[in-house]
């Protein structure tokens, strides 16, 4: 079995708080080396308010009991 592997199934074992501070470490260990991390995506504000009136209205439908 890879090392890889044995990673991988030992953080599915880890509570949340400690996958994100898993997570945390492992970026600070790629800027650390220089490693370049990915650019933030970038959305266009039509899209995000889309995202957002979807969202709404799922809430009010989940507040009213009613399937989507």
């Amino acid at each position: 079995m890879s090392r890889l592997v044995e990673v991988q199934a030992i953080v599915d074992g880890l509570a949340p708080q400690e996958k994100q501070q898993l997570l945390l470490y492992l970026a600070a260990r790629l800027r650390a080396q220089g490693e370049r991390l990915p650019a933030p995506r970038k959305f266009p504000r039509e899209q995000v308010n889309a995202w957002i009136a979807e969202d709404e209205a799922d809430m009010q439908r989940f507040r009213d009991n009613k399937p989507k």
